[in-house]
This record gives C-alpha cells, structure tokens and sequence, in this order.
C-alpha cells in the first residue's frame, strides 16, 4: 500500500497475498497498524498530497487524481479531516520555511494524524 497507494484497494487481494480471509486480514491488519487498510491507505494519499500540494504546480483537483481519489469531494473531506485545513488552504500559503528541512525530517512532522493521535512532538 505505501508503494502503490495510487492503485484502487483490493483488500480481497491483499487477504490472498497474505494466505488469509478477507476479514481476519483486517481484523489483523487493524491490530498491527491501528486502523482498517482503507483508513491507512487514506493516509498514505494525504500524506503524498501534502508533498504535491507544497509543490504548488498541480491544482488541487489534479492532485486528488494524482494520488488515486476518485472523488474531489471525499479526497477534500478525508484531507481537511486529517490536516486541520482545506487543500486549496494548505496549497495557497506559504511551505518555505519547511524546504530547508529535510525530507526524512519533515515527513515525521507533517505526517497526517488520524483521529486526535498525539504527535511525535506533543509534550504529554
């Protein structure tokens, strides 16, 4: 998924790969990783679009598309949920101070948080 996570998901398909059933292939995968594969996937494509986004030269629809949403409406929803702000938001201001940071760095810190997880950062 973090390879291909442009690709349709096809849960079906990983369940094979993984010799087990469509559901216990969940239920583990949420234990492993803390979420369902559509929510990790999901993020692994918020993630890739905040990159193109900072990039500036791609609108927001092209970046949906880019990073395998179907939906301009859900790609937008599912973003601003895990960001705190819209993509045409998040595009339009300025990511300059970040650029002098590295990109093993800057991909901890700017990785999207599902569902109110504490950051790396937050102080307890």
């Amino acid at each position: 998924m973090d390879r291909d996570y442009a690709e349709p998901l096809d849960v079906a398909a990983l369940a094979r790969d993984a010799l087990m059933s469509s559901g216990h292939f969940s239920r583990s995968f949420r234990a492993a990783f803390g979420e369902s594969p559509y929510s990790y996937l999901m993020t692994r494509r918020i993630e890739r679009a905040k990159a193109l986004l900072r990039r500036g030269d791609l609108s927001v629809t092209e970046v949906c598309f880019a990073v395998g949403c179907t939906s301009l409406g859900s790609f937008s929803s599912r973003f601003t949920e895990l960001v705190g702000e819209s993509p045409s938001a998040y595009r339009a201001r300025s990511h300059e101070q970040a650029a002098a940071i590295p990109a093993c760095i800057s991909k901890i810190h700017t990785r999207p948080v599902r569902n109110g997880e504490a950051r790396p950062d937050a102080q307890p």
